[in-house]
């Protein structure tokens, strides 16, 4: 019996290449072979190397190559990996400005940046990279937007990430850009990872960003601020619990943390409305509950922060993508 179910197109495979080489980082080869071996078709994924012979990483253990970087024809994804010494990167630049020819897009993967950024792909574009390496790439590289506190960044075709498991992001990113959110969403649980991070959303807390300071002002301060974000912490109310000018505590506040007391507030609640939005609180409940007051002052700090609306962050508990902060197509 002859079925009159329609007949789907074949989808035209899209070659995936990762770009290994001798010191690469195991993890930021294996997640991104990972997400996309476990979407399956159309991608078929393989490894490349400088001479198509096995490199080692970093921790030791080989990797078998699938052909030279001479050799691709052409990919319609390459993922540049990074390594603990960024020199290793450098001096991948040149086959991965050839790859680069001959790919749709490109993307990288922690230090990778730097393998990017000496190929010329990140002159006039933004990028991230691990956080411990951003001030040196843009030292380098200071045609390059360093955007130091990103998961990660598109602009264009060039995709860049932070450190590790942020390749996983980018990857699930690059995913759900290809198929959409439900193969997105089904890669995420098979792999038992969260689909919660927008491009823009800092590397780290606002606690574990904040200077570690003894100093007997600023200290119990910024203690009790992360204690109750939604009380008063005006810069009036903060400098007379600290017996204090408001002028003295800002200069304090700018030589101990960085920031003024208000934006340092504003932090603390942001991430707080940030946990609360996760938890399950609505937006206006997050507002008043972080401190953050209202709807709207909620949706700006949200946008000066992560570069994303509430609502949009939200969505991230069910899509990889939503209204990223690092993107720029």
């Amino acid at each position: 019996m002859t079925s009159t179910r329609p007949r789907q197109a074949a989808q035209a495979p899209h070659d995936v290449w990762v770009f290994a080489f001798d010191g690469v980082r195991l993890l930021d080869v294996s997640a991104p072979l990972e997400v996309f071996a476990t979407a399956g078709a159309p991608y078929r994924v393989r490894v490349c190397t400088p001479e198509g012979r096995d490199v080692r990483t970093s921790c030791g253990l080989r990797i078998g190559a699938d052909g030279s970087a001479g050799e691709v024809a052409a990919a319609g994804t390459l993922i540049v990996p990074g390594a603990v010494e960024v020199a290793l990167c450098v001096a991948a630049g040149p086959p991965v400005a050839e790859l680069a020819a001959r790919s749709a897009r490109v993307a990288s993967v922690c230090t990778g940046a730097f393998a990017l950024a000496a190929a010329g792909l990140l002159d006039g574009r933004r990028a991230t990279t691990h956080w411990e390496h951003a001030a040196e790439l843009a030292r380098r590289h200071p045609a390059v937007e360093v955007l130091a506190d990103a998961i990660h960044v598109r602009d264009g075709e060039v995709w860049s990430s932070a450190g590790v498991t942020a390749g996983i992001d980018l990857c699930l990113a690059l995913l759900e850009e290809d198929r959409g959110a439900a193969a997105a969403r089904a890669v995420a649980r098979d792999l038992v990872v969260f689909l919660q991070r927008p491009g823009g959303q800092s590397q780290f807390s606002a606690a574990s960003r904040t200077p570690p300071t003894g100093h007997p002002v600023v200290r119990p301060l910024l203690d009790a601020v992360a204690a109750d974000p939604a009380a008063d912490h005006s810069a009036p109310v903060l400098a007379r619990r600290a017996g204090v000018s408001v002028r003295h505590l800002a200069r304090l506040f700018r030589e101990q943390t960085g920031a003024t007391p208000a934006a340092f507030v504003e932090r603390v609640r942001v991430e707080a409305a940030r946990l609360l939005l996760e938890g399950g609180a609505s937006v206006t409940g997050a507002a008043a509950r972080s401190g953050l007051g209202s709807d709207e002052s909620l949706r700006r700090a949200f946008a000066r922060h992560f570069g994303v609306t509430p609502s949009a962050y939200l969505a991230r508990f069910r899509t990889t993508t939503g209204a990223r902060a690092g993107s720029r197509s």
